[in-house]
């Protein structure tokens, strides 16, 4: 077709064990040859939680200028898609073999490494900015939002806000049976979220289905367009942040955490939180299943 511009596509599942677990994830090489428009065009028909969109690759810094954007809107950051882009950018578009890749997203640099001294293949990981905290929420409020009872909230820490990118309201619940019968309000959520910066909420407890795991948690970010999300790495990052500012792991912490189970989608995200000379270091790894590449027109 003359004239006509084809893209091309990479679908992964990442932080998935095998195919079709984890969060699934479109990386498009766009390489300047598209406007937003078409971007967030091509993210809507996607209608995966997130598309990413490689704008420009840079061989002697080994880096990528990328955006991000949900079936709704361009984000600054999300987990994911950094590091399933990380992974294209590693294996199909880098000239030699590398164990180390930048993205550079409009939240600032940030980093993905493959570490070889753990799981084989090794995993990447990426290292979040350090998390920002914002407002506390009422228990009671939240317990509306997501139609549960409010002793099902632990109340010992709060209900907070955190960022490393992306916002996230952190809710700390008592039990696997609490966590697994959140459904939330649409129209209390909305109400909720509408001042606020963050518009996911992420609720964990440390009761899990595996006892191979140390956390089970679930995401809500109908704002963005994904009523539940199966794998979060924003979010995740979040978390490993509200959790060494509250001390609830001895600290460096390195954690297994498993998503997805109650939307039929299973993941696994591995978090790492410590600090060095008073700044939070937050690290969210997990595998990557590369499920198909083609063309897009």
């Amino acid at each position: 077709m003359a004239g006509a511009i084809f893209l091309k596509f990479h679908i992964l599942d990442v932080f998935a064990r095998e195919k079709y677990q984890g969060n699934q994830l479109a990386v498009v090489e766009s390489l300047g040859r598209v406007s937003a428009g078409r971007m967030q065009g091509i993210a809507s028909e996607m209608n995966f939680s997130e598309t990413t969109f490689i704008e420009a690759v840079d061989p002697e810094t080994v880096s990528a200028s990328v955006r991000i954007f949900t079936p709704r809107e361009e984000v600054p950051f999300a987990g994911h898609p950094t590091l399933g882009t990380a992974f294209v950018l590693r294996n199909f578009l880098l000239p030699s073999p590398t164990d180390r890749v930048t993205l550079r997203l409009s939240v600032g640099d940030i980093p993905v490494f493959w570490n070889h001294s753990g799981p084989k293949p090794p995993l990447p990981w990426m290292t979040q900015n350090p998390p920002r905290f914002g407002r506390t929420i009422p228990g009671l409020e939240l317990a509306a939002v997501l139609n549960l009872k409010e002793e099902d909230i632990d109340p010992d820490f709060p209900i907070q806000e955190v960022s490393t990118g992306l916002g996230f309201i952190i809710v700390p619940l008592r039990s696997l049976v609490a966590t697994q019968r959140c459904r939330v309000d649409r129209d209390r959520y909305f109400s909720l979220i509408e001042p606020l910066d963050a518009k996911g909420i992420l609720v964990f407890c440390r009761e899990t289905v595996d006892p191979e795991n140390h956390l089970h948690v679930r995401v809500f970010v109908d704002f963005y367009g994904v009523p539940e999300d199966p794998a979060t790495g924003s979010g995740n990052g979040c978390l490993a942040g509200w959790l060494l500012k509250h001390k609830i792991f001895p600290e460096p912490f390195s954690l297994r955490v498993e998503k997805g189970l109650e939307i039929r989608r299973p993941s696994i995200l591995h978090l790492r939180g410590r600090e060095e000379a008073e700044r939070m270091i937050i690290e969210v790894g997990g595998n990557i299943v590369p499920v198909a590449k083609g063309l897009l027109l």
